[in-house]
């Protein structure tokens, strides 16, 4: 047993240490400039690194390694971020155009990706991180769907621009519209069903609340929008999980492993958030969860670095054209959506 763990971290060391050395700058870089985030960061440094590394050889079987179970290990500590029945308490009143939003996207990502002719499991993840939770979602879908590296690039790269957009056109946009300037509900339910990514969420929120000086009033509620937003992301991948399971099934005459095909780590992943929530429950306190959380967004970038290292910029670059604007209808429709269902509601 020992034999085999040194064997196989002698195949790993370097790819995984490669990958260590470009995710550090970028968790830091992340931490100053929150609207990009340490994972773009990451894939960005790792694909022009990547340039100069024609021939990976020693490093390849890390970095393969970095980018698959390190971020399976990454949404396994995601977990321990959700308290299910806080979240489930206090974002009731979005639920309605969380699910619309969610279904109008992931419908969309589906009928317009067969029209574009846009193959592979590219459209999957644009769809899934345009509708729940940008890159997260896209970090816990990839293994389910047996995404490879430039897909997972592809997908961040889109959600990325879309949420940097966002974050910029959004309190400018609220104010055309004539969202309540008094109190920053509408807004905030607005910020967090239609913005991707947590970190644009929170920018966006927070600007609304700097122009009109409403405090936190704003940024409390997107984020535990967002949060009630990114519980989707469980019986997402169940649903993707059990359609590639069914699919391996079909293609192999019935001579199927459920352990070799099934991600389990999406187990874990819910296990987590109900230890989480029990352990809350009981009264332990939210910060003792603080580190796993911490921890599962370093391992993320890290995986995002192993991802770049693993990405043809130029052939992402030659293809990009119509996976942006897939991103672009998911955003454009998803904004609509929430705009309309919050009228409906009387929330603006």
């Amino acid at each position: 047993m020992i034999l085999q763990v040194m064997t196989r971290f002698s195949a790993i060391w370097k790819g995984l240490i490669l990958s260590l050395l470009i995710a550090l700058p970028s968790y830091a870089l992340g931490l100053m400039f929150p609207v990009v985030g340490g994972p773009i960061i990451a894939i960005v440094l790792g694909m022009a690194i990547a340039i100069f590394m024609k021939d990976k050889g020693s490093f390849s079987e890390g970095i393969r390694f970095t980018s698959k179970k390190v971020l399976q290990w990454a949404v396994v500590l995601l977990g321990f971020g959700m308290n299910l029945s806080v979240v489930a308490e206090t974002g009731m009143q979005s639920l309605p155009i969380i699910v619309s939003t969610i279904s109008v996207s992931l419908i969309a990502a589906f009928l317009l990706s067969k029209a574009m002719g846009i193959k592979g499991n590219t459209a999957t993840l644009i769809g899934v991180g345009s509708s729940i939770c940008g890159g997260s979602a896209i970090a816990a879908a990839a293994p389910v769907i047996g995404a490879d590296d430039e897909e997972v690039a592809q997908s961040i790269s889109v959600i990325f621009f879309f949420n940097v957009l966002a974050a910029i056109i959004f309190p400018v946009l609220g104010t055309a519209i004539g969202f309540s300037t008094a109190d920053g509900t509408p807004f905030g339910i607005f910020a967090g069903t239609a913005v991707n990514d947590t970190s644009s969420v929170t920018a966006c929120a927070s600007t609304w609340d700097s122009m009109w000086g409403l405090g936190n009033a704003t940024l409390d509620k997107a984020v535990t929008v967002k949060l009630t937003r990114t519980l989707a992301i469980i019986p997402i991948t169940l649903v993707l999980a059990f359609i590639r399971t069914r699919k391996a099934g079909s293609q192999d005459e019935g001579n199927v492993s459920m352990k070799r095909i099934f991600p389990f780590f999406i187990i874990y992943f819910i296990a987590a958030s109900v230890i989480t929530t029990a352990m809350m429950a009981a009264g332990v306190s939210g910060s003792f969860f603080a580190p796993f959380k911490d921890l599962s967004k370093f391992m993320i970038i890290l995986a995002m670095a192993a991802i770049g290292l693993n990405t043809d910029i130029v052939k992402l670059v030659r293809t990009g054209g119509k996976p942006l604007l897939l991103g672009l209808c998911c955003w454009v429709l998803i904004t609509i959506t929430s705009l309309l269902m919050q009228h409906l509601l009387g929330l603006v």
